[in-house]
């Protein structure tokens, strides 16, 4: 019989590190930086360059203007500072149990306590969190802490709070309970060791008791992974690696000692690709073991973990009040997935939602699950202090998180609205998320709405790609509850809105009133405007006070333009626009600026078959009449004028009822040569 393999249930990556492995991901390339390493693991740190990232040994290797990776053990504030003030973006994958206690420690500070941390010194987790606290103390061990406190910790007039590193030694921990609640009065004591790394250590510890080999994978920087090596190695012969091929030169002694049992875990920043090569080369290695394949363990760590000796402290501003009863009472609650419950917003990022559940869970809500619109923000959903109903996706007792959605809350809450919107012909707003060969997907609410193609008003012909992402107004026509199915139609929606807009205006509109409107289509003779709803003509003479030949002289389709009523028929349902500026009426100009007799330089804009007519100013010709044209006898205005020409022309006569001028030129030529005689003599 050979010997079983059994690896570890909770053996590799936490959910924070997972995160924060996914986050650097997403942002790796060129002018990214991390800020050490991301995780404890230099497989995963060096895959992660290959794909552009670069590595910073201090902030001060960063380059002015890069983005910056904040690793999931956080950063002190003052690098964050440094940071912000050259210009450097900042991706936080730090992990969010961690920024929990950055929290708790900086409260704790603020309200004068001093802050004692039980971890790793050098650990960039336990520095991280040791810098929101001026005077806080890091402490490895029971012996450490009673030392500080007999030094005079205890003795400075502060009360003292004490947090623990995500990974601290339980037992370590427990121990500095217990001195600091007989060395100090009223001490605030807050349980911040991950429950992950509390559970991996448990089952670590109760396989090694039953096991004759214990392998523990894990990288040489990393603290949580040394840990595992120290509590498997008090209790069996105990291999620690990183990767399969360290294991290889110590088979020979494994086969020496002939185990019955080997059991595998790994620290939690162990990708999972390494510990499934070590635990099936282990399993398929026949030379050792001859092959039999071990069931799945029932060992101790899949039972349920026995509660710890001190009550976690709840890290909100109320936690004091809190009662023993109370804070048991919420350390007891949990969830299940597939129910709504609501949650306080604790945290916005580029990325996620954090979010307090009243639970022992750390509550998320990733960003593509905010929103059916893909083009929403964290900040543009909630801010931190907003109440939020959610749906529960995932739970995961053993990490103490919970995976949120509330889109679907949403979607269910939209069934309702979508509902009543049919029956009383309710127009929906929603966007556009998919295209497809019958038509477009509108997600109003959550609830994604189909609309065929002949409903979208875009012309059979024409493609659809430009409406996606787009934010539309939708009219339900069915609803298939049978199939889960929505249909609803663009066009309807457009031509409701329009119908309303067109009824409100005729309500209230009037002779002289002003519209912003906008040009929709052209004509030989004018314009059609749309004026908010309803539509105006302006015609050609009055969409400028320049002589034009057609419309696109002066507007094209789509233009933004200021409209002037100046006729309405109500029974035809007509309205007549002017887009004519009355503070540039040219008649007024010239009938400021010219009087009967005066002589003025003008230029032929049209010849006539009975003479020509001339543009004194812009927007105000006169005739020449083909008697006036010559001081001899013209047969046609062609043999004097042409379109272009300027000549002097005497203003003969007006008519300022009908705005019409005679002009002279043959009078003007006269004028000018009994000028030119007078100056001679």
């Amino acid at each position: 019989m050979g010997a079983r393999v059994v690896l570890a249930k909770s053996a590799g990556f936490c959910f924070g590190v997972s995160r924060a492995v996914a986050l650097t991901e997403e942002a790796a390339g060129p002018g990214v930086w991390a800020l050490g390493h991301v995780i404890h693991n230099t497989d995963v740190v060096d895959a992660l360059c290959k794909k552009g990232l670069s590595l910073a040994k201090t902030e001060a290797d960063i380059p002015s203007g890069a983005t910056a990776v904040i690793r999931a053990h956080g950063e002190s504030p003052a690098v964050l500072e440094k940071l912000a003030a050259r210009g450097i973006s900042v991706v936080d994958t730090t992990c969010p149990c961690v920024s929990r206690i950055h929290g708790i420690v900086s409260r704790e500070a603020a309200s004068g306590r001093r802050v004692i941390v039980v971890g790793t010194r050098n650990h960039p987790e336990a520095i991280a969190i040791s810098a929101r606290a001026e005077g806080s103390v890091i402490v490895e061990s029971e012996e450490e802490l009673v030392q500080s406190l007999r030094n005079g910790l205890a003795g400075d007039g502060k009360p003292v709070s004490m947090v623990a590193q995500t990974t601290a030694d339980r037992e370590i921990w427990k121990k500095c309970v217990n001195s600091l609640e007989n060395l100090c009065t009223n001490p605030k004591i807050f349980d911040t060791i991950c429950s992950a790394t509390q559970t991996r250590q448990e089952e670590a510890a109760a396989l090694a008791g039953q096991a004759d080999v214990m392998v523990v994978i894990g990288d040489r920087m990393s603290g949580n992974s040394a840990r595992l090596r120290d509590i498997c190695a008090e209790r069996c012969k105990t291999y620690f690696v990183g990767k399969w091929e360290e294991l290889l030169p110590f088979l020979p002694e494994i086969k020496g000692l002939k185990p019955k049992l080997i059991c595998i875990t790994a620290g939690a920043s162990t990708p999972t690709g390494i510990i499934e090569e070590v635990n099936n080369n282990m399993t398929n290695e026949t030379e050792i073991f001859e092959g039999e394949k071990a069931p799945e363990t029932t060992l101790a760590a899949e039972e349920k973990l026995e509660a710890t000796s001190v009550v976690t402290e709840d890290d909100s501003a109320e936690s004091d009040a809190e009662t023993f009863a109370e804070m048991v009472d919420k350390s007891m609650k949990t969830l299940h997935t597939g129910k709504r419950v609501t949650g306080i917003v604790t945290r916005v990022t580029g990325s996620e939602i954090q979010m307090d559940l009243g639970t022992k869970h750390a509550g998320f809500i990733p960003v593509s699950e905010l929103s059916d619109d893909p083009g929403v923000k964290p900040e543009d959903i909630a801010k931190v202090g907003d109440e939020l109903e959610v749906f529960v996706t995932k739970v995961n007792d053993a990490e103490g998180y919970a995976m949120l959605s509330k889109k679907r809350v949403d979607a269910a809450k939209g069934w309702d609205n979508i509902d009543a919107a049919r029956e009383n012909r309710t127009i929906l707003e929603g966007t556009v998320v998919e295209i497809n060969k019958g038509g477009v997907v509108v997600s109003v609410n959550g609830v994604r709405v189909f609309v065929p193609g002949s409903h979208t008003g875009v012309p059979k012909d024409k493609p659809l790609d430009h409406l996606l992402k787009t934010k539309v107004s939708v009219r339900i026509t069915e609803i298939i509850r049978a199939k889960h199915r929505v249909i609803g139609s663009i066009r309807y929606a457009n031509e409701d809105i329009r119908k309303a807009a067109q009824a409100k205006i005729w309500e209230k509109v009037e002779e002289g009133q002003v519209y912003e409107g906008t040009v929709k289509s052209l004509t030989a003779f004018g314009a059609f405007i749309d004026i908010g709803g309803a539509d105006g003509m302006a015609h050609i003479t009055e969409l400028t006070w320049d002589r034009i030949r057609h419309p696109s002289e002066a507007v094209k389709v789509g233009d933004a333009v200021t409209a002037r009523v100046i006729h309405l028929d109500r029974e035809k349902k007509k309205i007549s626009l002017s887009l004519k500026d009355q503070n540039e009426n040219p008649w007024e100009k010239f009938t400021a600026a010219y009087n009967i007799g005066d002589i003025a330089d003008v230029k032929v804009v049209k010849v006539m078959d009975f003479g020509a007519f001339c543009q004194i100013i812009p927007g105000v010709d006169g005739l020449v009449h083909i008697s006036q044209l010559a001081d001899k006898r013209v047969n046609k205005p062609s043999e004097v004028v042409a379109e272009g020409d300027i000549v002097k022309a005497k203003i003969i006569d007006v008519d300022y009822d009908k705005k019409k001028i005679s002009l002279s030129i043959r009078a003007a030529a006269a004028a000018v040569a009994a000028e030119e005689t007078a100056d001679e003599e």
